[in-house]
């Protein structure tokens, strides 16, 4: 046993010293999430790391309770996971990227993940767990998993982005990014997933009418994420805009030229209701 603990302990740590906290996506997570993958892999328990950052921040679930981060073999067997946290304020957490990034996204959006797992629990405790999660807890899965938040009070640029107006949204509007809209990572698979990036990787984009740099960004996510449950707008995949994050302007050497965006397996037309004019 402890052979294969080593073993995972390795291989966890080796996966940490893969992620490149240079590269634009990581920016906003790199100065926390740098010294909490140099900690493990100096042999510290991710869990017990991790503990020390909440209880240091405060951190509690939408109870009120302390989050703290527990080894996944802690589960109960038959709990379901959101229901768990929201019951006991304890977040299964294994080695891996997965829940590595998982567990760096409550540091960071500590009230936005309170409104996620509120809104999991919630339907659980109604519905039960069922294979098919509906509407409302598909799209809290997505967003949790897969999501980036669309900064701008551009409404042209967020109609484009809506309406797979890549062309005019990626390469006419160019000068635009980092002034007027900006992309923040939300989703931890997503996360996973860019330690090793390629072209197709898309995300789900929930816009915000912010000016890229919007402080207390938490907070406003999360009142968006209430308003959203309490309009029924958060329903499904199609609450979101589809975003192939590396045609993001500064997110990838290659997208420096145009036809970069000629690739229409990546960069989809869509429905035709959903295509923006002109």
């Amino acid at each position: 046993m402890r052979t294969q603990a080593t073993a995972a302990g390795a291989t966890f740590a080796a996966a940490l010293a893969g992620i490149d906290w240079s590269r634009p996506w990581f920016q906003p997570f790199a100065a926390q999430g740098a010294a909490l993958a140099a900690a493990v892999q100096g042999g510290a328990d991710l869990r017990a790391a991790l503990d020390a950052q909440a209880a240091a921040l405060d951190l509690r679930n939408a109870r009120g309770l302390p989050l703290r981060f527990i080894a996944q073999h802690a589960l109960p067997y038959g709990s379901a996971y959101e229901a768990h946290i929201h019951a006991t304020g304890e977040v299964p957490t294994r080695d891996n990227l997965h829940d590595f990034f998982n567990a760096l996204i409550w540091l960071h959006f500590p009230r936005a993940k309170r409104v996620l797992n509120q809104v999991q629990a919630e339907v659980i405790a109604r519905e039960g767990v069922r294979t098919m999660r509906g509407g409302v807890r598909d799209a809290a899965t997505l967003f949790d998993e897969n999501a980036v938040l669309f900064l701008s009070a551009d409404e042209e640029l967020a109609d484009a982005l809506k309406g797979f107006a890549w062309q005019r949204l990626f390469v006419d509007a160019r000068a635009a990014w980092g002034a007027r809209c900006a992309v923040v990572p939300f989703g931890h698979a997503l996360l996973e997933k860019l330690v090793q990036p390629y072209k197709s990787v898309t995300a789900h984009a929930w816009t915000l009418p912010l000016a890229p740099g919007q402080q207390a960004l938490d907070a406003v996510l999360a009142e968006s994420l209430q308003a959203a449950v309490r309009a029924g707008a958060l329903r499904g995949g199609r609450s979101f805009a589809p975003l192939p994050v590396m045609g993001i302007p500064g997110w990838c050497d290659d997208n420096a030229q145009p036809d970069f965006y000629a690739d229409t397996t990546v960069f989809r037309a869509g429905r035709r209701r959903d295509q923006a004019p002109g």
